[in-house]
């Protein structure tokens, strides 16, 4: 690995890249380091070679799935770029490189315009306040229109956002831009077919200056509104300098006011310089940003303000592992700083680290450094006993930040090795996904006798089943879970379980009278001891109740554990030689069996309690479909740019429920769902149910 420049902190700039999936992100970022000098190579998105979009798994798909970290240096500061996916499946990754920015760039589409994605991640921003640029790519596509992507913008967005460039053309007619903050009188001419945004400067086309006129009055009033000597000056018809401009429009952004919006076509690097110039002057640098809490053992709270006389602390925000080197931890540092081979302590765990071969990343690539600064980004290799949002410290200063809040997986599979013998290589390669993706999950449930995996989504879960096979070496089989289904009773009941076995010498004895009686939902099992008298002994009274327990453990309609009932034994006889633990115990299984089977059981389900966010347009769908799922509607209500819906559904109707929905609501709609009751299945359902469980039973024993 080459080494790197260094940067003091004040010339650092963290910026996260994010957009509906197939926006442009990762082309932009291949462009500004490339155009920076960065990177020697323009990589394309097409052909595999883009530099933040690598793994085999993304090169296939040709989408992005992780957060990938890569760097620009541009007027004398380093740029780190954060690139995100789009798509709502690998949201988690999102939410871990807007956690470590300073500052976002939003990519919206010239042609497409404000997507479902792009409004799930303008959420994620606001969260965190960050100063945010909004860039229209792809201005060089077929129907690319900047004015109707600022309208756009406006409605679904932010109403706060200004253009400060005006393109010139698009589509196939896309040949320069006007940049207003740098010169509204003049326009840069790009020159085709070059790789590095060469142009000439010239007047500005007639049919344009208009629109230029436009937005620069329209530039000029916002920005000027945001200052008050600045809006003195406008009133009084002062001209304001180009650096007033810019300084008052990069303290309206930290305050979150304004979100200047800017455009190109990356591909070509058309428009990378200008968007390099304006992130270095408009995005902050980490000390410009509000200071950062973490809290010592006892609780206190320490300020960290991305100074390098702060204590050392830094967060870890992803993992990942390539072969022959192991695991890799990104980290942002917060504050302090700390050099290659220095010892750290992992607070969370109480383990101390060596940050041995400290570098930075370049997409792929890595590069030592021997130090890395309050503020920067970097990444350290073969870290023994830390894991994502685990925090660095310095061992005599031990600290705990907030990590990444990671959306809890909503969607669950079955997952089987298809080959016998594996079942240990499957674990072990399940955790090691679990350690690279917090929002994948897997676990073995013994209830179910399944190993449950779960994810963001079909598209997340079948990836990371494509990294297992890549990286463990294990092909798995997919099906839906089986649902943990209960079975219950509706009525008193009693029966008489008498046990007696005579084989010659000792015999075996019990004799026990059991009532039943239904519990309310939830309340789980109760056994009662009801016996006057000693006509069974204490001592055997015990086994009465592991006998009903076994018994209600393999169900009485359908195999099914029993819930929510009283057993209690009121009666019996013994015998003073023959009777035994055993017999009682068989006894209370037999009294058991017959009294359940005329308590008029039932077969219970769960029921999941489910909320959909949805744009209006889509209502009437979402709710006919979960109205198709046997739901119950239990209140609608306004949401942020959208209505909620919550709603009762069994759980064995949302099995790929996410895809259904963003099928439904052309991507739009989310849910969030968690477990309410148990309830009665219909009775129409119950013979299907049974038989179905029937099958499936056979199918596994004949499988053995």
């Amino acid at each position: 690995m080459a080494s790197a420049p260094s940067f003091t902190t004040d010339r650092i700039r963290n910026v996260v890249v994010v957009g509906h999936g197939g926006a442009g992100k990762t082309t932009l970022i291949d462009a500004c380091c490339h155009a920076s000098g960065a990177t020697r190579r323009h990589g394309s998105t097409d052909d595999g070679t883009a530099l933040t979009m690598f793994t085999p798994e993304e090169v296939a798909h040709g989408i992005s799935m992780n957060t990938c970290v890569a760097y620009a240096t541009w007027a004398d500061a380093k740029v780190n770029f954060v690139d995100t996916p789009g798509y709502l499946d690998f949201l988690g990754e999102t939410r871990a490189g807007v956690r470590v920015a300073d500052g976002a760039i939003c990519v919206v589409s010239g042609p497409g315009g404000v997507e479902v994605g792009t409004e799930r991640v303008w959420d994620l921003l606001e969260e965190r306040h960050l100063p945010t640029i909004l860039f229209v790519s792809m201005m060089d596509r077929a129907n690319a229109d900047f004015e109707r992507v600022y309208q756009d913008v406006k409605e679904h967005l932010t109403a706060k956002v200004i253009p400060v460039e005006v393109p010139i053309g698009s589509g196939e007619g896309f040949r320069g831009i006007v940049n207003l903050l740098h010169a509204s009188d003049k326009a840069h001419f790009y020159r085709a077919g070059t790789q590095t945004s060469e142009y000439d400067e010239g007047d500005i086309p007639p049919d344009v200056q208009p629109l230029v006129d436009r937005f620069y009055a329209e530039m000029i009033e916002t920005i000027a509104a945001t200052d008050d000597t600045l809006l003195e000056h406008y009133l009084e018809g002062d001209t304001i300098s180009r650096g007033e401009a810019v300084h008052a429009l990069k303290q309206a952004m930290l305050r979150g006011e304004l979100y200047p919006l800017f455009c190109g076509a990356p591909t070509l690097t058309w428009g990378v310089e200008n968007l390099l110039d304006n992130v270095v002057e408009l995005m902050p640098s980490p000390q410009e940003r509000p200071a950062e809490e973490a809290f010592g053992r006892t609780g206190n709270t320490v300020e960290l303000r991305n100074l390098n006389s702060d204590p050392f602390c830094a967060l870890v925000f992803k993992t990942t592992s390539e072969p022959h080197v192991g695991e890799l931890s990104f980290l942002r540092v917060f504050g302090g700083s700390v050099k290659s081979g220095d010892e750290v302590l992992n607070a969370e765990r109480d383990k101390a680290e060596k940050l041995a071969h400290l570098s930075i990343a370049q997409g792929k690539e890595r590069f030592e450094v021997d130090e890395l600064r309050a503020g920067d980004i970097g990444v350290v290799a073969k870290l023994r006993d830390t894991h994502t949002n685990d925090t660095l410290s310095a061992p005599g200063h031990p600290l705990r930040m907030h990590g990444v809040d990671f959306p809890e997986p909503d969607i669950a599979v079955a997952v089987e090795a298809l080959n016998r013998g594996e079942e240990d290589k499957l674990s072990t390669g399940l955790h090691k996904l679990h350690e690279e993706d917090p929002c994948f999950a897997a676990e073995f449930v013994a209830e179910l006798g399944q190993t449950i995996a779960r994810g963001l989504g079909e598209l997340h879960l079948e990836v990371q089943l494509e990294r297992l096979k890549r990286k463990a070496g294990v092909s798995v089989s997919m099906r839906a879970p089986r649902i943990p289904y209960r079975e219950t009773i509706r009525a008193v009941s009693e029966a008489h379980g008498r046990y007696k076995k005579q084989t010659g010498g000792r015999g075996q004895f019990g004799d026990a009278h059991v009532r039943l009686k239904p519990r309310p939902r939830g309340d789980g099992y109760v056994f009662t001891d009801s016996i006057v008298g000693g006509v069974i002994p204490g001592k055997y009274v015990p086994a009465v109740d592991r006998g009903i327990q076994e018994a209600s453990a393999r169900g009485i309609l359908a195999g099914f554990p029993v819930v929510d009932f009283e057993a209690e034994v009121y009666f019996g006889s013994y015998h003073s030689v023959d009777s035994s633990e055993a017999a009682f115990k068989v006894a209370g299984s037999m009294a058991f069996q017959q009294a359940a089977e005329r308590a008029q059981p039932v077969i219970l389900e769960p029921i999941m309690l489910v909320e959909v966010f949805t744009p209006e347009e889509f209502l009437g769908d979402v709710i006919g479909d979960l109205n198709q799922r046997r739901g119950q509607i239990l209140g609608i209500e306004p949401a942020a740019r959208a209505q909620k819906v919550r709603s009762l559904v069994p759980q064995a109707e949302l099995y790929k429920y996410s895809t259904s929905l963003r099928s439904l609501s052309q991507g739009r709609a989310t849910h969030t769902r968690t477990f309410h009751s148990y309830e009665e299945v219909p009775a129409h359902e119950v013979p299907k149910l049974v038989e179905a469980t029937r099958k499936e039973r056979e199918e596994l024993a004949a499988a053995r």
